[in-house]
């Protein structure tokens, strides 16, 4: 609709003598659907008052032949808007098209593009710092999938890193004289080796040395501590496959930072041949620092003097990796934006030695917060875990309803996903956000559950229509839902090219919002049948919407709540 209200008045200023790309955008204005703000910069460049080119091109666009087929009114605004009205006639034809269209009339793309999400490092708890990275990532996933994209997603674990010569260390001297191969331990003891190590690694430099001892041997192919590594990798991502499932949270690549390290025999001497590397102190290191930079850019560590890699060198390999199997047209990251200068030059390192051509993109997720609007803490002053928070979501929506402690797992599950990731989805990704367990549980307000509240209220009213819509809208709340409805192919494309689900998630509230104004105004007993047939329709192509962007977020509808 907003486009082809943009090709008409393109046309008009043309024929005016204007030449312009006209941006319509949805007004808040009420009784006003659109609105057009060319007007400034035409002034500007034209050298004549915003309300003197308005004028013009109001009164051309009232005089062209098929006005009333697309607009009720169009009017002039001080101090210079062009206000739109769209005709119930253009609302129900443009309705009527989404519905006959596939996926809504989105816009088809065929790249093929690998997101990295989630991210979790081996051998830790996830906890709930992990949250944002997963659920978005996922939905990104989801959403450019639906568009037709080939997408790839990549779990890329921390695998490799310093905390697992800390916790092998650990297991060494818990069970010292014992070959690599006899010993045994479950998750309840990584969960406690771990935190205990990393805290004694600050107290005790020694042991510090010699847990990065053990990681560099570990990378170097050390066999005994390939044993080790490999136990508590199937215990420790075993661990996290079953909370990532919960969360309806799936990659397709369940690689690591390790499967990076078998790359590079053959990018180091790549890189090599691209005569960037200089060596400061015995490192290997590549200036990333351009001449228009305002802050001061570190150079990229390739090498240590010692001879080990950094985390900066196994994105590299990871990058190599996905060029090599993949041949990707974009690399999407969604990770903590704490970790933006570490991407911007790890991507310029990409870029200088020409490993990779394609579209590096980072996504940097603000942070889950508690009520102190600082990071979601125990009460105790610890990292929440993110198996406690999907607890205490679940606990407390049971507390809300006396029916909800004898609801269906399965669908309680269904809500306290709904509740998570609404909550999560709604913001901006790249803001923080206070997380409200109480708040985002409630049936009411902008919330998961009220959207799934609303998708089974409105479905108990749906009955058998013929799928014949009528040209009449009946009521102001009966054109503001299909007015709405006719936004969803525009939602999706925009969520799409800027990678924000936030768009389709406030989508998803202002449409249940609208949808129950609509259910309240329009009682669906001793109606007509044309009358009838229509409420129909579009209740059902409604829920059509709801539900197919909801799974899009990753959430999906119970059978009764």
């Amino acid at each position: 609709m907003k486009e082809k209200i943009e090709c008409i008045f393109e046309e008009v200023f043309k024929k005016i003598g204007y030449s312009l790309n006209v941006k319509v955008i949805k007004s808040k204005e009420e009784n006003v659907d659109f609105q057009c703000d060319n007007l400034f910069g035409l002034a500007k460049e034209y050298h004549k008052a915003p309300l003197v080119i308005g004028e013009e091109v109001v009164k051309a666009v009232n005089e062209i032949d098929y006005f009333s087929l697309y607009f009720k009114s169009v009017t002039l605004a001080n101090p210079g808007f062009i206000n739109i009205c769209v005709s119930d006639e253009f609302i129900n034809k443009t309705l009527k098209e989404l519905m006959n269209k596939d996926k809504f009339g989105v816009k088809n793309e065929h790249n093929t593009i690998v997101i990295d999400y989630g991210g979790p490092n081996v051998a830790k708890p996830l906890h709930v710092g992990h949250l944002r990275t997963a659920i978005i990532g996922q939905a990104i996933y989801n959403i450019l999938k639906f568009k037709g994209n080939r997408v790839i997603g990549d779990v890329h674990l921390g695998d490799i890193g310093t905390q697992m010569g800390q916790v092998i260390y650990g297991i060494l001297k818990d069970f010292p004289n014992t070959e690599a191969k006899d010993i045994n331990f479950d998750l309840d003891y990584l969960n406690k080796t771990y935190p205990h190590m990393s805290a004694l690694c600050k107290e005790d430099e020694k042991v510090k040395e010699q847990c990065l001892r053990i990681t560099k041997e570990l990378q170097e192919g050390n066999p005994q501590y390939k044993i080790l590594w490999q136990k508590i990798c199937d215990i420790s991502v075993s661990d996290i496959r079953r909370l990532y499932d919960y969360l309806d949270v799936h990659f397709d690549l369940w690689y690591g930072e390790s499967n990076s390290y078998k790359q590079f025999s053959e990018m180091i001497p790549f890189i090599e041949k691209q005569g960037v590397i200089r060596e400061d102190d015995g490192a290997k290191i590549i200036d990333v620092r351009e001449d228009d930079d305002k802050i001061e850019i570190p150079p990229l560590i390739l090498q240590k003097s010692d001879g080990a890699y950094l985390y900066a060198t196994s994105d590299l390999g990871t990058i190599w990796q996905r060029e090599k199997d993949f041949h990707p047209d974009s690399i999407i990251y969604v990770v903590d934006a704490r970790q933006s200068m570490h991407f911007l030059q790890v991507f310029r390192a990409a870029k200088k030695t020409h490993i990779y051509d394609g579209s590096l993109e980072h996504y940097g997720n603000g942070t889950v917060n508690g009520p102190d609007n600082k990071p979601f803490k125990t009460r105790d002053g610890g990292t929440l875990k993110l198996e406690s928070l999907i607890e205490e979501v679940k606990k407390e929506f049971i507390s809300l309803r006396e029916e909800n402690k004898n609801m269906n797992e399965d669908d309680l599950n269904k809500i306290v996903n709904a509740i998570i990731k609404f909550a999560d989805l709604q913001n901006d990704l790249t803001r923080n956000y206070i997380f409200d367990i109480k708040k985002f549980s409630e049936v009411n307000g902008k919330t998961g559950s009220y959207i799934l509240y609303s998708y089974l209220r409105i479905n108990k009213l749906l009955s058998n229509n013929d799928g014949n819509l009528s040209s009449k809208i009946y009521n102001d709340a009966d054109r503001l839902l299909r007015l709405k409805l006719t936004e969803v192919s525009d939602v999706i494309d925009l969520a799409a090219k800027e990678r924000k689900p936030h768009y389709i998630a406030n989508y998803l509230y202002e449409l249940a919002v609208i949808a129950n104004n609509f259910y309240e105004a329009n009682k669906m007993t001793g109606l007509d049948n044309i009358v009838r047939n229509d409420y129909d329709i579009v209740l059902s192509f409604n829920n059509k919407v709801l539900k197919t962007l909801l799974s899009l977020l990753g959430i999906h509808i119970p059978k009764a709540m």
